[in-house]
């Protein structure tokens, strides 16, 4: 229990007036501070007589994209059946408090209250833990309370509708680049058989040499390799909003390849992140969900020339970009940078917007197939 700022007035202004009043013999002033003394006891005693309320605080949901909802619920029960209570309530979001508005709570009441938890930031979201103030009578004195546990909720990029990658661009299974339009398979590696495996994938002539069953297991060369290459240079970017929308960008075209089926690696310029996704796209956005920006700058290192997207700012060295993307059989920069006609350096395509969704709007009309 504590007073509050206008209770500490109160109490100070009272007094004062009490001890000038008996002072300089004026019974009036003498009895006004004593009465305002006695308001502030009156608050004081209404704070520690207040039946104690029942609180229960939860987040749902705990993983969230980028400025999608995440949203606090307080359950307060007052269980008292005389006097209503008046609480303030205070959440703390990644370290900044946020207030709750709570209504009255009558007597034997009981009530639900929803709030916004702010999503804005990716990463992880502490947030907790809830603190309910009960205030007494006239706000002269209030209680705290500590309810509820520190919770983490996991904030990642938000995953853009991309129509696709474009086809018919792969290296061959001998080492040459060539175009595939559709249909075929190639080579693209060896296991042993396990029971249920279709006898018609044998391949008969390692396993001639070897006396082991091996299976092939193809692909199909008109399916695109990708790799997105992510700038996260701290001087690449005019501001972190701007570096919002790359990873966004990038987080979209991973998602895309994913969903259709396409081998494809994820890679950062400081080579903080390097992961392969085959059909799982939770550890690129658990990857890119934690990512900061950084100062350090190393090769990207390239194996995979099929499909290469960079996706880059404002500020970032675009000449280098382009030459280690003009390697690739087809290649792509999207640039967070004010919007500009698509143009093209040699054979690789460069799009620039100013935001993730209109980068994402441009593959789709330029790239997509």
């Amino acid at each position: 229990m504590r007073l509050t700022a206008r209770g500490a007035g109160t109490l100070v202004l009272g007094a004062v007036l009490a001890g000038l009043g008996l002072w300089w013999r004026y019974p009036g002033v003498a009895g006004l501070g004593l009465a305002l003394v006695l308001l502030v006891a009156a608050g004081v005693v209404s704070v520690r007589t207040t039946v104690p309320v029942a609180a229960s605080r939860d987040v749902r949901p705990r993983t969230v994209q980028r400025l999608a909802g995440c949203t606090g619920r307080v359950e307060l029960v007052n269980p008292g059946k005389r006097l209503p209570v008046v609480l303030d309530a205070t959440d703390h979001v990644a370290g900044k408090p946020m207030p709750v508005d709570v209504p009255l709570l009558a007597p034997g009441e009981r009530t639900v209250v929803e709030y916004a938890i702010p999503t804005d930031r990716r990463g992880v979201l502490r947030v907790g833990p809830l603190t309910v103030h009960r205030r007494g009578f006239a706000g002269l004195a209030a209680a705290r309370s500590v309810l509820g546990e520190v919770i983490d909720v996991r904030v990642v990029p938000r995953v853009l509708p991309v129509r696709g990658l474009p086809g018919g661009v792969r290296r061959g299974h001998v080492g040459a680049d060539e175009r595939v339009e559709s249909g075929g398979t190639d080579l693209v590696g060896l296991r042993e058989y396990v029971a249920g495996d279709d006898l018609r994938r044998l391949h008969w002539a390692t396993t001639a040499r070897t006396g082991t069953l091996m299976i092939r297991e193809d692909a199909d060369p008109s399916l695109p390799h990708l790799a997105v290459v992510l700038d996260d240079g701290v001087a690449a970017y005019e501001d972190p909003v701007s570096f919002e929308d790359a990873v966004e960008v990038a987080a979209s075209l991973v998602g895309a390849a994913v969903e259709s089926g396409h081998p494809v690696r994820l890679l950062t310029s400081s080579g903080t992140v390097d992961v392969s996704v085959v059909d799982e796209p939770s550890l690129a956005l658990a990857a890119l969900a934690d990512l900061e920006l950084t100062g350090v700058k190393r090769s990207v290192g390239l194996r995979d020339l099929d499909v290469v997207a960079v996706v880059c700012g404002d500020s970032s060295d675009l000449p280098s970009l382009l030459l280690e993307v003009g390697r690739a059989a087809f290649g792509v920069v999207l640039a967070v940078a004010p919007e500009a006609p698509v143009s093209a350096v040699g054979s690789v395509l460069v799009l620039r917007a100013p935001k993730a969704d209109d980068l994402v709007t441009a593959w789709n009309t330029v790239v997509a197939k």
